[in-house]
C-alpha cells in the first residue's frame, strides 16, 4: 500500500544495526526497533520474514543492536545493502567489537549497545516481531543521532532540546 508507505516516512526513526553472532553472524540496518519495558527490561525489532537476519535471529536465540550516529551513515547504508557478502566477512569494512554476552558484532562508535536474548516471536503479516530482554546494555559516544525520515538518513539539526513541562507548555533546554 503506497499511501501507508508515504505516511510512515513523516514519522522520523532512529537508525540502528541489529546484528547475530554464531557460527554465520549477520547484520541489518533496522529502524523498526524500540523499548517496549524497563521493568523487566524488554525492546522489540521488526524483520522481515524473508530477511537473511530473520532465520539468524531465529536460529540463535538473541541479537544486539548498536543505536548508530550521523556520523555512521556508511555503515547503515552498507548493512541495507542486500549485495554484501555473508557471514563473518560482512563486518570486514566495518569496527566492531563482539558483545561481552552474545558475541554478536556490536559496531564501534556507536550511541549505544543492547544484546538481547529473545524471549518472544509475534508474527504479523510479512515480519516478525522480535522480543528482547535485554542482557546488557551501555551508552557509547555523545554525538548527532542518525535519524531516518522522508525516506532519508538525516541527522539531527541543531541538538537543542525541547522539554514539555507539567502544564503541557514547552521550553527549550
Amino acid at each position: 500500500m503506497e499511501s501507508l508507505r508515504q505516511v510512515m516516512s513523516t514519522f522520523a526513526t532512529g537508525v540502528t544495526v541489529i546484528t547475530v553472532g554464531g557460527a554465520n553472524p549477520h547484520g541489518m540496518t533496522a529502524n523498526a526497533f524500540c523499548s517496549v519495558s524497563l521493568d523487566p527490561p524488554l525492546v522489540l525489532c521488526c524483520v522481515s520474514g524473508t530477511a537473511r537476519l530473520h532465520k539468524a535471529v531465529a536460529a540463535e536465540g538473541h541479537f544486539a543492536v548498536s543505536v548508530l550516529c550521523a556520523e555512521q551513515e556508511g555503515a547503515a547504508r552498507y548493512f541495507a545493502d542486500r549485495s554484501r557478502p555473508c557471514g563473518r566477512e560482512q563486518f570486514a569494512p566495518v569496527d566492531w567489537l563482539p558483545g561481552p554476552r552474545t558475541g554478536a558484532p556490536l559496531i564501534s562508535d556507536a550511541l549505544a549497545w543492547l544484546e538481547c536474548e529473545v524471549t518472544e516471536e509475534h508474527v504479523a503479516g510479512d515480519h516478525s516481531i522480535f522480543v528482547g530482554r535485554v542482557l546488557d546494555a551501555a551508552p557509547g559516544t555523545e554525538r548527532t543521532a542518525l535519524l531516518f525520515h522522508g525516506g532519508s538518513f538525516r541527522g539531527l539539526a541543531d541538538g537543542s532540546v525541547t522539554a514539555a513541562r507539567p502544564d503541557g507548555t514547552v521550553s527549550a533546554g
